[in-house]
């Protein structure tokens, strides 16, 4: 029992445990009792399953403030926060990938479940790598300040050009290098087809594969711009990487609903980058102007909440009554 309250990565094993034992059993009753069989989820299911995933994860997150106290509960509602905001840059992003490998909505769940599992591995990987790098030279965390204010003035300046899913070098390699059927497979991403040269049974990926494997690429893109946001908020691993797989989780479940929507959140990317220069900024200031004094979690969960709704809110305003562009929805 003593094993449970040492300390790992600066946090008890308990906590950790109980974390990777609510992630477990929101994955298991999603895709085992939830969608046991695969259907098209309406924009009123996936409304109400994010607003599940939110609550769980608002509920975890007052359970870090009362354990772990004001400072680490603001840090991680300000994570989650940032993460849940810039996955509705990541929405239009997998709807242009489902779409280009012709993916029905019925189909689009599974796959997006098993690559939020991915996910949920690639994002602890790179959280480890970041917390290492970070525990081993601190002026790591100016390049990541550096980074984000780079990523946020860029995406002032940044155009609307589709991501090109026909040219990713990825897409190319595996198409070259393994079998590809030219069609789906139910929800299946690899299937027995018949060799034309030798008659027998080999081993083809399908186009649900390809999508897979894409998504996964994207969010690790998406990730350079997330993680080391949440890392210029705070250095603890734990909240670092909870306050990220909480905001993930409940991608899956509201991507139907953004999807059918993503273009009236033209100009959050707007709010998105000011967000991301503010976050990185604060950590020159912190430790340049008020000589390592910390600006306070309040202020920066404040200011944070307060881009992001305003760059929602104006953008929901600006948008009202124009019609959907021209570009691809799920399915």
């Amino acid at each position: 029992m003593d094993f449970l309250f040492t300390d790992w990565l600066g946090t008890p094993v308990w906590f950790w445990g109980a974390f990777l034992a609510i992630v477990a059993m929101l994955t298991a009753f999603d895709l085992g009792v939830l969608h046991k069989e695969d259907k098209e989820l309406g924009i009123a299911e996936s409304l109400k399953l994010s607003a599940f995933y939110i609550g769980v994860a608002m509920l975890f997150g007052a359970w870090v403030w009362f354990e772990r106290g004001e400072t680490a509960g603001m840090e991680y509602f300000t994570g989650f926060f940032i993460e849940k905001a810039l996955s509705i840059d990541n929405v239009f992003v997998i709807s242009l990938i489902f779409t280009y490998f012709a993916v029905p909505a019925k189909y689009q769940y599974r796959a997006l479940l098993w690559g939020i599992m991915a996910v949920i591995v690639l994002r602890g990987l790179m959280i480890a790598g970041g917390a290492a790098l970070l525990a081993e030279a601190y002026w790591v965390l100016y390049f990541f300040a550096a980074f984000l204010i780079a990523t946020g003035i860029k995406m002032f300046f940044a155009g609307d050009e589709p991501m090109d899913v026909g040219n990713n070098p990825v897409v190319k390699w595996i198409s070259r290098h393994m079998r590809v059927t030219p069609e789906l497979h139910d929800q299946h991403f690899f299937v027995k087809v018949k060799d034309e040269k030798t008659g027998k049974l080999v081993r083809a990926a399908t186009p649900l594969f390809l999508a897979l494997v894409v998504i996964n690429l994207a969010d690790l893109v998406f990730a350079l711009d997330s993680v080391p946001a949440i890392f210029a908020i705070t250095t603890d691993t734990f909240i670092v990487y909870t306050s990220n797989i909480f905001a993930i989780l409940g991608l899956r479940a509201l991507y139907f609903a953004l999807a059918a929507m993503v273009h009236r959140f033209h100009y959050l990317k707007y709010a998105l980058a000011a967000v991301l220069v503010f976050i990185g900024s604060k950590i020159f200031v912190s430790d340049f102007l008020l000589d390592g004094g910390k600006i306070p979690a309040s202020i920066s969960l404040g200011v944070t909440a307060a881009l992001i709704a305003a760059g929602i809110g104006y953008s929901l305003w600006k948008t009202r009554g124009k019609p959907e562009p021209d570009w691809p929805a799920p399915g």
